[in-house]
């Protein structure tokens, strides 16, 4: 293991050390900011800790998530996302004490919420609510009752359909424990990365519905779900090539391969009528599409052809909709008209462009002026698609697939960071636990280093060898990107230290309106059809939300609320990663140390306004809200 020292920042024992870095990066000690860097210490930052005070890092204020009952212990982590989102929405101070308040004037009555952990990143702890006013004895909240609460406090239309999507989530998560409990260790089919896709059992911790599947049966949850461990073999249909729309930069050996020749090798046997290509399609938008009229048209007319399912199974991925086969050297972003968190999953035509321009743009030679840059950080990259459009040329919707590289191989640990801190029953203890848990508890008994210290430099190696790469090409060339916690991957060497990174996502890329110039230089005709350059204003918003706020921050509190490390020590190292590289020429560093407020996405609102994120204008797609910036001092 390389022994990379870590920031003057406290340990948990107050011994400050140094992190050094390479050429052109910032050098010598992090200097600790005296007034926002306090030592480490127990129970800081208006952590309320219950009687599990003594429990094991990462262990604290998960009782109720461990309950017996999984249906219990769903609801409890629905409560708690739903309680998370109305605090960070409606900008609720940390209480005096050990209970939130949270009045609820349309109702008459307010809910008293017990704080388990106050978190400055918004990643809180709380117990089951109660009614003020309430018998003493009365049962807590349940996740419907504070549901139908909050959306009638917030006075919007979708208010029903919110409750309903809430009572599915807690089914659903309820059925994720009890098979994880029975199975906490991975099929053995799994490679590195697909056993991290298939670790979110409780999804986004600040969403009200993160594992709302509406329109499977229960059948199909068991087959389409990766926290179940599911599989499935590809439905395929043929295509004629009168309706065929398709592009591909997919290159081996310098040439390039159509889309169809790729689909071609992954159905391998499977006999094609004449003057056909092969489409994948995930199975349950087979069955769906069959009863568009667009897609019985073509049926009908001899132009489509329907194969039935065929090949070896492919497993979901934590978006549901792409699939990964271990050892294939390709994943497959397929169409699924599931309505998952806030959208129906269905590749736009635009999108599938976008794919394959970023990878051409990448191509130009700024790939690699960012691998000498930064040599352990890429894009997964979407190069190759195929669609159906109608006889008179209009596109199909739902009817295609994107072809992404699969640059894994079976050894490689790249785990998505929403995969990494999320909670999950874990093989030999008797508690729910993480994998970032998991992995400072053995870097600390390895190194003999406090946990609050090894935590301190997996943070400042996961900012270098991540956010740093992603800084570095809104830098150069005006690109950002959605860099949520599932869209962000970072790759662990052997003893769990971060030494690169991906993105993945052929969606979210902002080519900022400021550097339409040099990217149509680049590329000419660039976003034609791919409808990617957004204003400066909206790209900032959206990059601090995305990179800043979902991803960084939100990895601070998992830190905090898994109590591995004092989130006060691992903001003010952020803010001194951010001051060392202002210099860079993304204007997110200085957005954020020196902005008093931030943008941040509202999942709660955006779901009580009804709200598909995938229709309509870039800045019109979610609610934002105004939030206090948490990097000021």
């Amino acid at each position: 293991m390389n022994p990379t020292p870590v920031p003057d920042v406290p340990e948990a024992d107050g011994r400050p050390t140094t992190y050094h870095r390479g050429q052109g990066e910032m050098c010598g000690p992090l200097t600790a900011e005296a007034a926002t860097v306090p030592r480490q210490q127990t129970g800081g930052l208006g952590e309320q800790l219950t009687s599990s005070a003594g429990s094991p890092p990462g262990a604290r204020s998960a009782q109720l998530l461990d309950h017996p009952d999984p249906y219990r212990a769903a609801d409890a982590a629905a409560v708690e996302n739903l309680l998370r989102c109305w605090v960070r929405e409606n900008s609720l101070p940390e209480p005096d004490g050990a209970t939130l308040r949270i009045p609820l004037s349309a109702s008459g009555t307010a809910l008293l919420v017990p704080v388990r952990y106050w978190s400055a990143t918004g990643w809180h702890r709380f117990g089951l609510p109660a009614l003020e006013g309430g018998q003493q004895d009365a049962p807590g909240a349940d996740a419907v009752t504070v549901a139908a609460l909050l959306g009638r406090e917030a006075g919007q239309s979708e208010g029903a359909e919110l409750v309903g999507r809430v009572a599915d989530s807690v089914r659903r998560t309820a059925e994720f424990i009890t098979d994880r409990r029975a199975r906490p260790t991975p099929a053995p089919e799994a490679d590195l990365f697909l056993t991290a896709e298939q670790s979110l059992l409780f999804g986004h911790p600040l969403h009200p519905t993160p594992k709302s599947r509406e329109g499977l049966s229960e059948a199909e949850v068991g087959l389409y779900s990766p926290e179940l461990y599911g599989s499935f073999p590809l439905h395929w249909m043929a295509v004629d090539r009168s309706v065929l729309a398709t592009d591909s930069a997919w290159t081996e050996q310098g040439r390039t391969l159509p889309a169809e020749q790729l689909t071609a090798r992954l159905c391998g046997d499977l006999q094609l009528p004449d003057h056909t290509v092969p489409l994948p399609l995930h199975p349950w938008q087979a069955r769906e599409l069959k009863h568009r009229p667009a897609v019985a048209a073509l049926l009908d007319a001899g132009l489509l052809h329907d194969l039935g399912p065929y090949g070896e199974r492919w497993h979901p991925t934590s978006s549901v909709r792409t699939v990964h086969r271990p050892g294939a050297p390709a994943m497959l972003k397929l169409s699924l008209g599931v309505r998952i968190t806030n959208s129906r999953r269905e590749n736009l035509r635009k999108e599938l462009h976008r794919g394959v321009e970023v990878h051409r743009l990448l191509r130009t030679g700024l790939a690699d002026q960012w691998r000498a840059a930064h040599p352990g950080f890429d894009i997964v990259r979407d190069p190759a698609w195929l669609a159906v459009d109608t006889a008179d040329g209009e596109p199909v919707p739902g009817l295609d697939v994107m072809l992404r590289h699969n640059p894994f191989g079976l050894g490689d640990d790249a785990v998505c960071i929403a995969g990494l801190t999320a909670l999950r029953p874990w093989p030999g203890r008797a508690v729910m636990h993480s994998r970032l848990a998991d992995t400072v508890e053995r870097l600390s008994a390895h190194t003999g280093r406090p946990t609050g210290a090894v935590a301190a430099e997996w943070f400042l190696r996961y900012l270098d060898h991540v956010v740093r790469p992603v800084l570095w090409l809104d830098a150069t060339a005006g690109i950002a990107l959605e860099a949520h916690q599932q869209n962000t991957l970072v790759i662990l060497d052997p003893d769990g230290w971060p030494v690169g990174g991906r993105y993945r996502d052929n969606q979210g890329y902002y080519f900022r309106e400021s550097h339409r110039a040099e990217l149509e230089h680049r590329l000419p005709g660039i976003s034609t059809v791919s409808d990617t350059f957004v204003s400066d204003d909206v790209t900032d918003e959206r990059f601090a939300y995305y990179l800043g706020i979902n991803n960084v921050l939100g990895l601070i509190g998992a830190f905090g609320s898994q109590h591995l490390a004092d989130e006060r020590v691992l903001i003010a190292a952020f803010r001194q990663f951010l001051a060392a590289n202002t210099g860079l020429g993304s204007p997110l560093p200085g957005q954020l140390l020196e902005a008093a407020t931030l943008r941040s996405k509202a999942n709660l609102l955006t779901r009580l306004h009804g709200l598909d994120e995938l229709v309509g204008p870039v800045d019109t797609q979610s609610v934002y809200v105004t939030i206090t910036n948490p990097l000021r001092p």
